[in-house]
């Protein structure tokens, strides 16, 4: 195994799972092709039983999708990287590798809006319940366990209102009942925080976002021991949600440049932040950076940085949401967050539109809140292109 400690993370996250061919290329090979041949039937007899490493069939083993996940284990400090087809992927597989039927869910109140449907409804079926509490509520996850409770659930900072998570008293309390604690590093990145380092089980990617950077492909991954990562494997073997070699191959490039693009979120973010702040249209803004956020102390003893999303809610309801959003002429309306390009959105009537309304007061999403990722563009173009709405409020 590479020595995780050699390099820092932004140097790992340009050299990690390299591994050339007898052409010495300089870049990484991007290998298309669904199956592999084998020397003779004794060599794949060995390798179909798992007697032999080696390649078998692009579903569960493919070069570059292993360059990548070697790679974000690296950045992340895990024993190992299972790539899936998309974010949502990441979280499926994760919970139907490590639970059974009769087990027990403790999630956040504040995640994204699919993951709440993914364990409400499809979980649910396979007999796996959910109790949904707090981020912040440390109490509330204690009340909420139970003798079959096996999983804890988190973003932090969350979806979209960026609350933040003591992951180490989560990872004390869980292990004291001996259930994983699952946290989705999106907003984060492995630059600005990890998890894994703070007592966390497992880290959740959807690399659609930042990791990608520019909106282009779908990805996901999970990390962690590497006992836990051979089950999700075998769910991947059997059920076939994995990354496509093209995909990560695109995400490999991402991570290259991730350092500094999430510097310049963050940088930007915390800007817009301060400066909505103060509009009279602006009723509240939720950022971990800024200093009355209830997450601030913890966020700077957590993370390097505070991210590039925030959220904020206008004066009125969601006609004066509607009217900033559709006012705006260069930001992006899209659900899609982690773009160089800024986006906007009504995560009530969008990313968390399939919950119900009592979910949605529970996790303070209100018909008022927008929210935004922030992109590379100039920050006087970003507020100006705001202020055509705000200020006609």
């Amino acid at each position: 195994m590479t020595d995780k400690t050699k390099y820092q993370t932004q140097t790992w996250a340009i050299r990690g799972g390299i591994d050339r061919s007898d052409q010495g290329e300089h870049s990484e090979l991007m290998y298309l092709t669904s199956s592999y041949l084998f020397d003779n039937a004794e060599q794949a007899a060995s390798r179909f039983s798992g007697e032999e490493d080696g390649n078998v069939y692009s579903r569960y083993t493919n070069p570059t999708v292993k360059a990548f996940e070697e790679r974000l284990a690296l950045m992340e400090g895990a024993d190992a990287c299972v790539a899936t087809s998309s974010g949502m992927a990441a979280i499926m597989s994760t919970c139907i590798a490590l639970l059974q039927a009769g087990d027990h869910i403790v999630c956040s109140r504040d995640v994204f809006g699919s993951t709440t449907v993914l364990l409400n409804k499809y979980l649910a079926k396979m007999g796996v319940e959910t109790t949904y509490v707090g981020l912040t509520d440390i109490d509330g996850w204690k009340a909420a366990c139970r003798d079959n409770t096996k999983l804890f659930f988190l973003e932090s900072p969350s979806n979209p209102i960026c609350e933040v998570a003591d992951i180490a008293a989560l990872s004390k309390l869980s292990k004291s009942i001996g259930a994983y604690l699952v946290v989705d590093n999106c907003f984060a990145t492995p630059i600005l925080q990890k998890p894994l380092l703070l007592g966390a089980d497992i880290v959740i990617h959807s690399a659609t976002k930042y990791i990608d950077g520019q909106g282009r492909c779908l990805g996901g991954a999970v990390l962690g021991r590497q006992e836990d990562m051979d089950e999700v494997v075998g769910f991947l073997r059997s059920a076939g949600p994995c990354m496509s070699p093209f995909n990560a191959w695109v995400f490999l490039k991402g991570l290259e440049t991730l350092s500094v693009r999430m510097r310049a979120h963050c940088e930007n973010a915390e800007n817009l932040a301060v400066w909505l702040q103060d509009h009279p249209a602006v009723e509240h803004v939720f950022y971990a950076g800024l200093s009355n956020h209830r997450g601030h102390s913890l966020a700077s003893e957590q993370m390097s940085a505070y991210g590039g999303v925030l959220s904020f809610r206008v004066k009125g309801g969601r006609k004066e949401a509607w009217k900033v959003i559709d006012s705006t002429e260069l930001l992006s309306h899209t659900a899609n967050l982690g773009d160089a390009k800024t986006t906007i959105v009504h995560p009530a009537t969008t990313t968390h539109g399939r919950i119900t309304d009592e979910e949605r007061a529970a996790a303070g999403i209100t018909e008022n809140l927008i929210r935004i990722a922030v992109g590379l563009e100039h920050m006087d173009d970003i507020k100006a292109d705001l202020s055509i709405g705000l200020d006609q409020l």
